[in-house]
């Protein structure tokens, strides 16, 4: 059972890495977004990855509209279960409202912690 968690978790990282390997938008901050974040949500690290001692950052370019909810979301790069608790979290952000919709880069940065 465990040899399968983490042969299917190699794989879907293998995937993701081949997916997302979209550049990271020109410019593009990876620790802070542009737009001023009025509500961080932390990501809650997977009881799988803490199995399986995955670390690493998940890179996530966000659309925002106008009233500052997340209207999508792309991974670019990043372990899947790792990406997944990451996009999780960052479907909850909040941003200022502003007068059109913008895109924004963060990172989540998982230790292992």
């Amino acid at each position: 059972m465990v040899t399968e968690l983490k042969k299917a978790v190699w794989v879907g990282a293998l995937a993701l890495s081949l997916i997302g390997s979209a550049s990271w938008p020109a410019g593009a901050q990876e620790a802070e977004p542009a737009r001023k974040v009025t509500r961080r949500v932390p990501p809650v690290y997977p009881e799988l990855a803490k199995q399986g001692r995955i670390v690493g950052t998940v890179r996530i370019v966000l659309t925002v509209a106008p009233d500052g909810t997340v209207k999508s979301l792309k991974t670019l790069g990043g372990n899947a279960v790792l990406a997944s608790a990451a996009e999780a979290a960052a479907k909850l952000w909040k941003f200022e409202p502003l007068k059109k919709e913008t895109t924004e880069a963060i990172a989540f940065k998982f230790n292992g912690q």
